[in-house]
C-alpha cells in the first residue's frame, strides 16, 4: 500500500488516498463527498481496512474514504466554505444558480481545494470511479459501466438508473462519466441503514464486482 496527500483543505486537513496494487485496470473509490453520508464513508474506510489485510485483486485500485475531510469532520453536506463539491465541479452543465445553501455551487466551478484535487487524481487513466453517497437505495450510472453495476444491483437488490431524477449541475457523474469517457457509478446506499449493515451488505458487493474487472 502507498498513502498519498492529495492536497489539504482551508481547514488543513489531508485529503488523502490508499494505493493498492501495481498493474492492471485503475479503479477509484471515494467516499465522503458529502460529509454527512456516513454510510459512504464508512463503505469506503471498511473496504480499506480489508485491503490493508489482504488485496488480492489484479487491479490498481485508489481509495480516498474522505474526500471532502472538513465536511466529514463538521457532519454536513458541504466543505467548509460551504459549497457542494458535488456541484462545484468544471461540467458544461456548471449553474452559479444557488437554489439551496445545502446545494451551493460555489463562486465558480473547480473553486474549491478538494475538487482541484479530485481533478488532478482524474488524469490518472482511470478505468472506473465508484463514489460512495447515501440517499435512497439506487446504483446511478454515467457511462460504459452498466456490467458492472449489474453485480452490484444483483449483490444489493438495488435499481440501476441513469438518470437520478434531478438535475445535478457541476456533478462528478456528469463531469467524468459523461464528459470525459471515465465510467462512473454512483453508489446511493440506503440513507440510515446502520453502520454495521452497511460494512456487511456493500463491501461484498464491490468485492464482487472488482472480481470482473
Amino acid at each position: 500500500m502507498i498513502t498519498r496527500v492529495l492536497s489539504r483543505t482551508h481547514l488543513g486537513l489531508p485529503i488523502t488516498a490508499f494505493d493498492f496494487g501495481s498493474q492492471g485496470k485503475k479503479i477509484l473509490i471515494l467516499g465522503g463527498i458529502h460529509g454527512d453520508e456516513i454510510e459512504g464513508v464508512a463503505c469506503a474506510k471498511a473496504i480499506l481496512a480489508s485491503f490493508m489485510e489482504n488485496y488480492p485483486y489484479p487491479l490498481q485500485v485508489t481509495i480516498i474514504p474522505e474526500a471532502n475531510p472538513d465536511g466529514c469532520l463538521m457532519n454536513q453536506r458541504t466543505n467548509s466554505r460551504g459549497v457542494d463539491l458535488n456541484r462545484n465541479l468544471p461540467t458544461k452543465d456548471w449553474s452559479a444558480e444557488i437554489k439551496s445553501e445545502r446545494y451551493h455551487p460555489g463562486p465558480s466551478p473547480l473553486s474549491e481545494i478538494e475538487n482541484q484535487a479530485l481533478v488532478q487524481e482524474l488524469k490518472n487513466n482511470y478505468h472506473l470511479v465508484l463514489s460512495l453517497h447515501s440517499w435512497k437505495p439506487v446504483i446511478n450510472v454515467n457511462g460504459n459501466c452498466l456490467k458492472e453495476a449489474e453485480v452490484l444491483a444483483k449483490f444489493t437488490g438495488y435499481s440501476i438508473d441513469q438518470d437520478i431524477g434531478y438535475p445535478t449541475p457541476g456533478c462528478l457523474g456528469t463531469y467524468a462519466g459523461l464528459e470525459r469517457n471515465i465510467p462512473t457509478i454512483t453508489y446511493e446506499i440506503e440513507r440510515g441503514q446502520k453502520i454495521d449493515q452497511v460494512i456487511k451488505m456493500h463491501p461484498p458487493a464491490i468485492y464482487e464486482m472488482l472480481k470482473t474487472l
